[in-house]
């Protein structure tokens, strides 16, 4: 089942909010639920599972895909995941150094030629021990915070680098989906394809300024999958510059690919107390193993990201967005 969310503006005095399960080019419209959020909250209050509170307010109402899709239509698409109207109950959030591959780009960045990088250690060190047995806890992964919900993009839209970044880079990934239930337990919604855009020339004068790399936009979707196949993901990262694809590269993700298992990345986010407040929607990218920057692409303005993965729905495309005026000073005054 792949879930897509789309608003309408009709005017200004209103706006139009659907669910939609996905059935090839058509959307079925989903009844009486406006967003997701609302969708599995009432699967929470029947006790019962999000495929099943789907197929009980499904509709025979349909909608063109390839219309809304191509930005033709009047619905647009939204991220397939959200908190309505506030944004801020909604933490987006990412691992990294997950992928048996994903050592390669972070080590070029920082390596001095003398001894094996922190980030590689750390690499070595999921490897040893992220994919702990069952009922066991591994070691940590490296976990960085992203922004808000307001961060958000969805298909189609611009993800920006501001005039204080030194550059942008697409980071294709696959990201978890999860809402706190009433008892603080954290509960999958599914899965979506992702593009966690990071500023990878600032990142790279200091491994330290990882953090700070990645306050930046970033987008999900267009659709979001419930009870995805995480077992094997193969999928394609593309950059497009005025039409032509100057870049591109296979990945595979999914748990045979990756360094450290699904319920070991999980349980290093919501160990955290406050990763567990009732009705906070959490959106946790798993990493990504391919990028440009490492073959030395410099995304330019108007450049077109694509992000796709076999089985999780159409691809996720969104242009580059260089913000060229100058860095303005933001001053602090007392109260």
């Amino acid at each position: 089942m792949r879930l897509l969310q789309i608003i309408n503006a009709h005017d200004e005095a209103q706006v139009e909010r659907r669910v939609c399960l996905v059935e090839n080019d058509r959307l079925r419209l989903i009844g009486e639920h406006a967003s997701v959020y609302a969708l599995a909250q009432a699967a929470l209050a029947k006790q019962a599972t999000l495929a099943a509170t789907i197929d009980r307010y499904l509709t025979s109402d349909e909608l063109d895909y390839d219309e809304i899709y191509a930005g033709r239509a009047a619905w647009r698409i939204l991220p397939p995941i959200d908190y309505p109207d506030e944004p801020s109950r909604c933490l987006v959030s990412g691992t990294g150094l997950t992928h048996k591959g994903s050592a390669g780009n972070r080590q070029a960045m920082h390596a001095t030629g003398v001894a094996p990088t922190d980030s590689m250690r750390m690499f070595q060190w999921g490897v040893e021990g992220g994919r702990p047995s069952p009922g066991e806890i591994g070691v940590s992964p490296e976990w960085f915070y992203k922004g808000p919900g307001s961060i958000l993009r969805a298909h189609g839209e611009v993800l920006e680098v501001p005039a204080y970044a030194e550059d942008g880079g697409e980071e294709g990934e696959l990201a978890g989906v999860y809402l706190i239930d009433a008892a603080g337990v954290p509960r999958r919604l599914g899965m979506t394809a992702g593009n966690e855009f990071s500023d990878h020339r600032f990142e790279k004068k200091n491994y330290l300024y990882l953090a700070a790399s990645k306050l930046r936009t970033c987008a999900i979707g267009p659709e979001l999958v419930v009870e995805p196949d995480y077992s094997s993901v193969p999928g394609e990262v593309m950059i497009q510059r005025q039409g032509e694809t100057i870049w591109s590269k296979p990945i595979l993700t999914g748990d045979a690919a990756m360094s450290h298992s699904l319920s070991n990345m999980e349980h290093h986010h919501f160990k955290h107390a406050a990763h567990r407040r009732p009705g906070d929607v959490h959106i946790h990218f798993f990493g990504a193993a391919v990028l440009s920057f490492g073959d030395g692409i410099e995304l330019q303005d108007g450049d077109v990201m694509q992000v796709s993965f076999t089985g999780f729905g159409r691809p996720l495309r969104n242009p580059v967005r260089i913000n060229r005026a100058r860095e303005t000073l933001v001053s602090v005054y007392p109260l």
